[in-house]
């Protein structure tokens, strides 16, 4: 099994939009049963609601449900439970590593595996239009198959 955790700040935009797209990404590639995919937030703002309408709108129709979501916080034990947790921005990075100081080789950045990163973050859509929400819809599913079978590769070793 290979288990991946994605984190943004609030669970409702950009996380919940990769957990989907890593989903349907395993299920074309690999199979499908082999993965455990989650998503949380570094915050507690939206623990319990379900994804922002624009991120289940644009999953929506790019064929994708993740209607289904609630958003979580994440914990220190979220550490243990998944081979790689996978930040959304530096932001979201720092937030991980103050978690547990000696979990570094488990956290990454999601654009580091994005070869036409113009920054280091995925752009966080909320409060801006559908365009900023289709942008990170792009962002996320070009680079989910690097992403992916790094994580593959991680949860091999262990």
């Amino acid at each position: 099994m290979t288990r991946v955790l994605f984190v943004c700040l609030g669970n409702i935009c950009r996380s919940p939009l990769a957990e989907g797209i890593a989903r349907h990404h395993a299920s074309l590639a690999w199979d499908a049963d082999q993965w455990v995919f989650d998503s949380a937030g570094t915050a507690d703002y939206h623990s319990g609601e379900p994804p922002n309408p624009s991120s289940v709108r644009i999953a929506r129709q790019r064929g994708i449900d993740i209607s289904g979501q609630r958003a979580r916080q994440v914990v220190a034990a979220d550490l243990r439970r998944f081979d790689v947790l996978v930040a959304m921005d530096r932001s979201n990075l720092s937030g991980l590593q103050r978690l547990d100081t000696a979990a570094d080789g488990q956290l990454v950045l999601f654009r580091s595996f994005d070869e036409v990163a113009a920054s280091p973050d995925v752009p966080d859509p909320w409060g801006h239009g559908m365009d900023a929400f289709a942008e990170v819809y792009d962002i996320l599913d070009r680079t989910m198959p690097r992403l992916l079978a790094y994580a593959r590769g991680v949860a091999r070793q262990t």
